[in-house]
């Protein structure tokens, strides 16, 4: 007998007789155990931090070296000099050419990979637990005896040109450097990328200077997390770089001035079929008390998907696909960043809409229900970025380097559901009122600049 499967739809299943059917309450959130740190400091004056983060048989490795350009303004040649040696820096030593470095390290299932921006240098990877004592001999290699061969440097410089010749065709490159410059004018920070010609000057020998010079231990961190014993990892590292060492500290990033509040400045970018809105105001760091309230004010703006600015310029008016706000982190504070990319034809009412949901903010506070969902979702998204050890790792590296620690971080979901709907208020109208902000619009000015002009508040 053939028997007939009667399908309902998803409204169906969603009601009863007696209407739509309840959804269950939200339980209460599961904290994500955080293991105890080993930490300490060696005679060169490298901190090491251990911790013991098991669930896979790997470990983290992040090396942190504060790398600030020489004196408190924008360095041209330091900023390419610093791009090239992280180009090349895994490209060969005294006792290892760059195929060696790649086979001994996936040897043990690791792999090493090295960035730089204007406040530090990088070197981060993972790897089997059990072959860490070979990733640390060859990132102590790396960092006592990295020779920078003259055909490595060459070919690197050579690629480097060509990414950044690319990259600086990018409209959102293009907002971001126009943005870090209105924010930051002439300090380091504005400087993220170095121009084509500059790095096309550099030559092998200045690359050995600057890594004579600049990357050294004493201020910098090295943090291993994973399937390790602590107490040993650190006498791993202890044995293997005690080789590394230098008459001097490392050169931290002088703080940027404070973010001052003006015009959004209009950038000409000639035949463009879309803009690029970006707006930014002082913030809070991590420490403040407000920090708190603030973040979850954020989330409301324009920190996930189910925000007010994301309702408004996507869901409603139909302007872009995304739109969001952040904080971002920088020297002694942080600033707020609010973005989103939209057609040269609708450029005029998106800015307006977006300072709209600034005034909203500042004016309509957020309602419980926006408060409540938004510290779901900020709760919710920390545990799952602690979940995994690269995640904790990154985490924990983020927040050494602004002296906060692990203890900081347990006590991080308590702290936001402490937060209270009025400090959320209090936060949107102290951060949030248009009149704080400045920023740029990068677009076609000769099709976007009248309207755009006609609200005010745009040079």
């Amino acid at each position: 007998m053939t028997r007939t499967v009667q399908h309902r739809s998803a409204e169906e299943i969603g009601r009863t007789a007696a209407g739509p059917r309840l959804l269950p309450p939200l339980g209460e959130t599961r904290s994500v155990p955080l293991p105890d740190v080993v930490s300490s400091t060696l005679p060169s004056g490298l901190r090491v931090l251990a911790v013991h983060r098991p669930g896979v048989p790997m470990a983290e490795v992040r090396l942190r070296v504060p790398f600030a350009a020489p004196g408190d303004k924008a360095d041209p040649v330091h900023t390419a000099r610093a791009e090239l040696l992280s180009s090349t820096l895994l490209t060969g030593t005294r006792r290892r050419d760059r195929i060696a470095i790649d086979d001994e390290l996936a040897a043990v299932g690791a792999d090493l990979a090295v960035a730089v921006d204007p406040e530090r240098l990088q070197v981060g990877g993972s790897g089997l637990a059990d072959g860490l004592p070979a990733v640390l001999e060859v990132l102590a290699d790396v960092v006592t005896g990295a020779t920078y061969p003259d055909a490595e440097v060459a070919r690197e410089r050579e690629r480097l040109v060509e990414r950044i010749t690319v990259a600086r065709s990018q409209p959102r490159t293009i907002a971001r450097e126009a943005l870090q410059r209105k924010r930051f004018g002439d300090h380091p920070l504005a400087l993220e990328m170095p121009a084509g010609p500059d790095v096309a000057a550099v030559q092998a020998e200045e690359v050995r200077a600057l890594h004579a010079q600049a990357l050294v231990p004493g201020g910098s961190l090295l943090l291993i997390v994973g399937d390790i014993d602590p107490d040993q990892a650190v006498a791993q590292v202890e044995q293997a770089l005690s080789g590394w060492t230098a008459d001097h500290p490392v050169r931290e990033l002088a703080p940027p001035p404070p973010l001052q509040p003006g015009d959004v400045e209009l950038v000409h970018r000639p035949g463009a079929v879309q803009s690029q809105l970006r707006l930014s105001a002082q913030a809070v760091p991590r420490d403040d008390e407000r920090y708190g309230a603030l973040q979850l004010a954020n989330l409301v703006l324009g920190g996930f998907f189910s925000s007010r600015l994301v309702e408004n310029l996507r869901e409603d008016k139909g302007y872009t696909y995304h739109a969001n706000s952040g904080v971002q982190f920088v020297p002694g504070g942080a600033v707020l960043g609010v973005e989103t990319d939209t057609a040269t034809d609708v450029t005029a009412p998106a800015l307006l809409e977006t300072r709209y949901e600034l005034g909203r903010l500042t004016v309509v506070p957020p309602t419980a229900d926006e408060v409540d969902a938004a510290r779901r979702y900020a709760i919710g998204s920390l545990l799952i970025s602690l979940d995994s050890q690269g995640g904790l790792a990154s985490t924990l590296c983020a927040l050494d380097a602004v002296g906060l620690d692990i203890e900081w971080l347990r006590e991080r979901p308590a702290r936001l559901e402490a937060v209270t709907y009025d400090q959320v208020a209090e936060a949107a109208l102290e951060f949030f009122a248009p009149s704080r902000f400045t920023g740029v619009v990068v677009g076609d000015a000769e099709v976007i600049g009248t309207r755009l002009r006609a609200l005010g508040g745009v040079s």
